[in-house]
């Protein structure tokens, strides 16, 4: 291979690195929308509680938009693998709806970073309690 074309093939495998790296980056992702269908229309007051706890259709609903905005840095079936507080670990109930709301309405930051995004009013009430179900 002349030392041209090895050159050319390290500046092209280095730019399609750096692409991927960009693409699969932590913190690059907008946040999807999520299809509320079928849970009752929440007043635009934020809840101090989960209103949907128990509701078959919200579990549904809130798997889906988890995955579609949360697994990425909480993991798949909620099971963090560093990157974010594992979410299984979330106390259920009011104690547990207190920190989730606190977390969705601020997000999370620390030394100019942001470590989570504030999702409350990017996402819908309907659907970020949707994801606390």
């Amino acid at each position: 291979m002349s030392k041209g074309r090895a050159a050319f093939t390290a500046v092209a495998l280095a730019a399609a690195l750096a692409g991927a790296t960009t693409a699969f980056g932590d913190g690059d992702m907008a946040p999807q929308p999520v299809e509320t269908k079928g849970l009752p229309d929440l007043d635009p007051d934020w809840k101090s509680d989960n209103p949907y706890r128990g509701n078959a259709r919200a579990l549904e609903v809130g798997a889906s938009g988890y995955n579609q905005n949360y697994a990425r840095c909480h993991g798949l079936d909620v099971k963090s693998g560093g990157i974010a507080p594992d979410l299984r670990y979330l106390a259920v109930g009011d104690e547990g709806d207190v920190w989730f709301s606190y977390r969705v309405i601020n997000g999370a930051e620390r030394d100019g970073r942001i470590y989570m995004p504030k999702f409350y009013g990017v996402l819908s009430q309907e659907a970020l309690w949707a994801i606390r179900t």
